[in-house]
């Protein structure tokens, strides 16, 4: 039996569009769909395993990237949106009707991903977007659910099968920029 990971990735990743421009993000209801416009690409896009983040039925892992909050707009159905656990460091702001996780917002200024917003392109009908690079929180699946601690080895080989090296915890590109940015807060590195 083949370890599925998420349906947007089980059969090989697309790779993304230069220049690609943004686009819609719509929930899954089938009547008065909240939209949210994506104004450009997204980055560090990436399978994460943690028990947080929005993943359709399934899946054992979302698929989720970054972009500028001054690049995310609420076109449609804003009052349909609430945020799902209000002490959460990303305010995940789901659709109460079909409970999809529409963006996440990182309100703490002092926080190294201040500025951006997580999401979910596997929402959008645009082709483009860019592609997974890489899957955090590995382990998280376990905690969640969705694996056995015996299967862990299966689901790190088919994750390196698809390009995405496995980590349990982010990248060491957003490991270190986030060392970056709490040395810089505290005076141990120069701004």
């Amino acid at each position: 039996m083949a370890v599925k990971i998420h349906p947007s990735v089980d059969g090989g990743i697309k790779r993304g569009k230069e220049g690609f421009a943004g686009g819609t993000l719509t929930c899954k209801c089938s009547s008065n769909p909240v939209e949210v416009k994506l104004s450009g690409q997204t980055a560090h896009n990436h399978a994460c395993g943690c028990t947080k983040c929005w993943k359709p039925a399934g899946a054992a892992f979302s698929v989720v990237a970054v972009i500028g909050k001054d690049k995310v707009q609420v076109t449609k159905g804003a009052d349909k949106l609430k945020i799902v656990d209000p002490s959460a460091t990303i305010q995940r702001y789901a659709c109460t009707g079909c409970g999809v996780h529409m963006y996440g917002r990182i309100e703490n200024k002092g926080h190294p991903f201040y500025g951006l917003d997580f999401v979910h392109t596997e929402l959008s009908k645009d082709e483009g977007w860019s592609e997974p690079q890489f899957a955090a929180f590995v382990s998280s699946i376990i905690e969640a659910g969705a694996a056995k601690p015996s299967d862990m080895g299966a689901v790190r080989a088919r994750l390196k099968e698809l390009g995405l090296e496995p980590y349990d915890c982010l990248s060491p590109a957003l490991m270190d920029a986030i060392a970056t940015h709490l040395a810089k807060a505290s005076g141990k590195l120069a701004a």
